[in-house]
């Protein structure tokens, strides 16, 4: 082969590859500007937001704050009756101080809640139309059991017996049943007066000529610091008004607290009672 061969094949191949190679150059150039591209059209937050795993909904647990059940019973349907069956027995039930103070619950921090809905469910429970309603605050003893004593009116007028008539009070309501008994001065009607009875007390009623009349039971506890006995009360009244009466004493060891919750202690002679 002649220089002037050699010549031209060189220039020939040096054309075909300087083509070659700006093809190839053309071709990463286009590549580079589309990755290029992808890149800045797609923002990195994005690419690991749809990269990251989707919970489904039902592995999503709400946060659940837990509600505490009601502590307030439901007293509405021991009110006065709208109708009188001369039939049935009749219980007045009046509930302590406490529940007039707090309202419904009440929560003593000695003796705890005042069972208030629960000794209704149990008095009830033994065939009684059991009446009570929560006292407003710092109610008056005297007007409210004038109150109650027109509605035993209401009930002797529509032919209940006074046998069949009881009126149940704890501490201060005990305190409203014993005017209830003096201004009823009825000697027949039952009485149940808890956790009453102290000399201060005893010595006001004795001085206002406060006479009971009827059947009268008096139920406490041996240890409690604020009642006693009733029996000084029993002997003023005796002759008088009172027809017979009796006293249990418990020793529960609780004092006042026994007021609180439907013990069969105090229940079960309280039902008997307003039987005999």
């Amino acid at each position: 082969m002649g220089c002037e061969d050699a010549k031209d094949k060189t220039m020939l191949f040096t054309t075909i590859y300087g083509q070659l190679a700006i093809i190839i150059l053309f071709t990463s150039f286009i590549a580079g500007c589309q990755s290029v591209q992808i890149e800045t059209t797609v923002p990195p937050t994005l690419a690991i937001s749809t990269t990251a795993p989707i919970l489904p909904t039902s592995s999503i647990i709400p946060t659940v704050i837990p509600v505490q059940p009601s502590l307030t019973p439901d007293v509405s349907d021991y009110k006065f009756p709208a109708s009188i069956d001369p039939a049935k027995e009749y219980m007045f039930y009046l509930h302590g101080k406490i529940i007039e103070d707090q309202g419904i619950p009440a929560i003593d921090p000695n003796y705890g809640e005042y069972e208030y809905g629960a000794i209704l469910q149990k008095l009830s429970g033994y065939g009684f139309i059991v009446m009570s309603e929560q006292r407003a605050k710092n109610t008056d003893s005297v007007e409210y059991a004038r109150k109650i004593t027109e509605q035993v009116k209401a009930l002797l007028d529509a032919g209940v017996p006074a046998k069949n008539i009881t009126v149940v009070g704890a501490s201060k309501g005990a305190g409203i049943a014993i005017y209830v008994s003096h201004f009823l001065e009825n000697k027949e009607i039952n009485f149940v007066i808890m956790a009453i009875c102290n000399p201060d007390e005893v010595k006001y009623l004795k001085q206002n000529q406060i006479v009971l009349y009827g059947n009268i039971q008096s139920i406490y506890d041996s240890t409690d610091e604020l009642a006693g006995s009733c029996q000084e009360l029993f002997s003023f009244s005796e002759g008088r008004g009172i027809s017979r009466y009796d006293e249990v004493v418990l020793n529960i060891g609780t004092g006042h607290g026994i007021l609180y919750k439907p013990l069969d202690e105090w229940i079960i002679p309280l039902v008997q009672w307003a039987r005999k």
